[in-house]
């Protein structure tokens, strides 16, 4: 299957991607998804470490079979004169490179940007790493739960009594690779209107501290420094996961004078809105421990479905904490085509999360999963060099 032939908002587009884990292989994933020709470039022998990283069924692992899927797979050694030269004549026919070695790795095998742009000149190169291209700590290895530390994200989750909480999925990873791919279809705009290519630099803590919001202004400008409150969150209340009586969760979020009435009116208590303790989300903030016993309360004397039909008739904004079972089986979910099915060689039909965004005109899709062999597509690329017959 030639992946450039398939249609979509990046139909035409080639990317080659020489990358492991997360963060850089999900940008490949995206762009792929929305119809760019992506040929996924792993040394010899066990390829990228995510093919045996996470859960596996029949040895196959689940997570690769998602990052990997619509990418061609290409054996290639970059640290050998011959796989050098193969990988910069697949370079001098794409629009973009996706690389996640610590900064100098290619520069010590002869692969500077200089030598990758005589190939290509209008090349874009996004390069993932954990602290940047640039700063003292560049040089330095890094993972997810290196950047999830250092954003300031372990810092405010979790509770005030406990450690800082880590999360349990890679965070910080995949929220770099979504800023990559935002970052490499920027540069494609930039290079469209002026033939220039440029490098993508993106530290895998950046993009994790962008979406933390004001915390930094709030210590430069008032010398706030956010702590861990919980499920609370320090400018709006009522915000909680609340524990029905028979043991599930229900999250509420009242940000709004209008929403925290429709709550006040659905547990029964409309006077708590005459209350000067809550009256207005200020002093809601700072009540909120006496404000969540009535909530609490409530639900405890609530079913969780029966709780939902309360809220949901006053029109309150609150929804089930779902599990990976509650949103496999969820009908809006499955309505809305959030997960989808997809065949697989090896383990028959497989279920994973639909391409985002959704795109109305050209659609994303999933034409294939993870390849399971190592350098699969080798001898198909090839040929499309004019190399036919070659493996590498």
């Amino acid at each position: 299957m030639v992946g450039s032939s398939n249609g979509g908002a990046l139909a035409g587009l080639r990317v080659i991607e020489s990358a492991t884990m997360i963060a850089a292989p999900l940008c490949g994933m995206m762009l792929a998804d929305h119809g760019a020709d992506v040929i996924k470039v792993e040394m010899p022998g066990a390829g990228d470490t995510l093919r045996s990283w996470g859960h596996a069924k029949n040895g196959s692992g689940l997570t690769w079979k998602m990052l990997g899927r619509n990418k061609r797979a290409v054996e290639l050694d970059l640290r050998t004169p011959a796989g050098k030269a193969t990988f910069l004549e697949l370079l001098a026919t794409a629009d973009v490179y996706i690389e996640n070695f610590r900064p100098g790795t290619l520069d010590k095998w002869g692969l500077t940007g200089e030598v990758m742009r005589a190939a290509k000149p209008d090349l874009i190169i996004a390069r993932i790493s954990g602290f940047g291209q640039t700063g003292p700590k560049s040089p330095l290895p890094g993972f997810g739960t290196l950047a999830e530390a250092m954003s300031g994200f372990a810092y405010i989750n979790g509770w005030p009594d406990k450690p800082p909480t880590l999360p349990s999925f890679s965070l910080a990873d995949s929220i770099a690779g979504m800023a990559a791919a935002y970052g490499v279809l920027a540069a494609i705009h930039h290079r469209d209107k002026t033939g220039v290519g440029q490098d993508v630099d993106v530290a895998l803590y950046e993009p994790l501290l962008t979406v933390l919001g004001s915390l930094i202004m709030d210590y430069q400008q008032l010398g706030i420094v956010q702590n861990r409150t919980g499920n609370l969150i320090p400018f709006t209340a009522p915000r909680n996961a609340y524990e029905t009586q028979d043991g599930k969760w229900i999250a509420v979020s009242c940000s709004t004078q209008a929403t925290t009435q429709r709550l006040f009116d659905a547990i029964e208590m409309p006077q708590l809105m005459a209350d000067p303790r809550y009256c207005d989300n200020a002093s809601r903030v700072i009540n909120i421990e006496s404000l969540d016993a009535f909530i609490v309360t409530w639900f405890k004397n609530h079913a969780h479905d029966d709780a939902l039909a309360v809220l949901d008739r006053f029109g309150v904004t609150a929804g089930p904490v779902y599990s990976s079972a509650d949103l496999f089986h969820d009908e809006h979910v499955r309505a809305r085509g959030s997960i989808v099915p997809v065949h697989d060689d090896e383990l028959g039909e497989l279920w994973m999360q639909a391409p985002v965004p959704r795109l109305t005109a050209t659609p994303g899709s999933i034409r294939f999963t993870g390849r399971a062999r190592v350098g699969a597509d080798t001898a198909e690329v090839l040929a499309e060099l004019g190399r036919a017959g070659e493996q590498s």
